[in-house]
């Protein structure tokens, strides 16, 4: 089964309140479009680790393997597949090529582990440039970023207490 995934990240603030989005789209044997919006919103957070979080959301909604187009206006996160900037990360024990910690470890290690059983193209799209499905992404996401039912980022809470952020 083919997908193509939009995604996007937001955060009001960076760190602040934060916000993902996804629209999935895929064709049943039937013949049928199906399309699947998914989107949820953090107290505090960034902006990165919303864009990964919207790819790993899509990931792991679905429940068989499929080929999956990642669309998504994020460079870190298109880069991180395209360029294999993530091979060299854990090449090197997740440090960057200089040295440092790679940021969103625990997002990068879930998505990974989400990718895994499917067929998986990352394709970078210009954000706020017209493309509706990108715009309906972006919509979720900052509306989950707004809403009153916020949960906790447990992941950025453990690293910003480690210091690093």
């Amino acid at each position: 089964m083919k997908v193509e995934a939009y995604t996007d990240g937001a955060a009001r603030g960076n760190p602040g309140p934060g916000g993902y989005g996804a629209v999935l789209i895929y064709t049943a044997p039937s013949g049928k479009e199906h399309t699947l919006e998914l989107s949820g919103g953090y107290e505090r957070t960034t902006n990165n680790r919303m864009e990964i979080l919207g790819v790993v959301a899509a990931l792991e909604a679905l429940n068989r393997p499929c080929e999956v187009t990642i669309h998504s206006d994020s460079q870190y996160v298109v880069r991180a597949f395209t360029d294999r900037w993530i091979s060299g990360w854990i090449a090197r024990g997740w440090k960057t090529a200089a040295k440092k910690p790679v940021k969103n470890v625990d997002l990068w290690q879930r998505l990974l582990a989400a990718k895994e059983q499917h067929d998986v193209n990352f394709v970078w799209v210009k954000g706020h440039a017209g493309n509706a499905l990108n715009e309906r992404a972006d919509e979720l996401a900052t509306m989950a970023a707004d809403s009153d039912t916020l949960k906790v980022d447990q992941g950025f809470a453990d690293a910003e207490e480690q210091g690093l952020w």
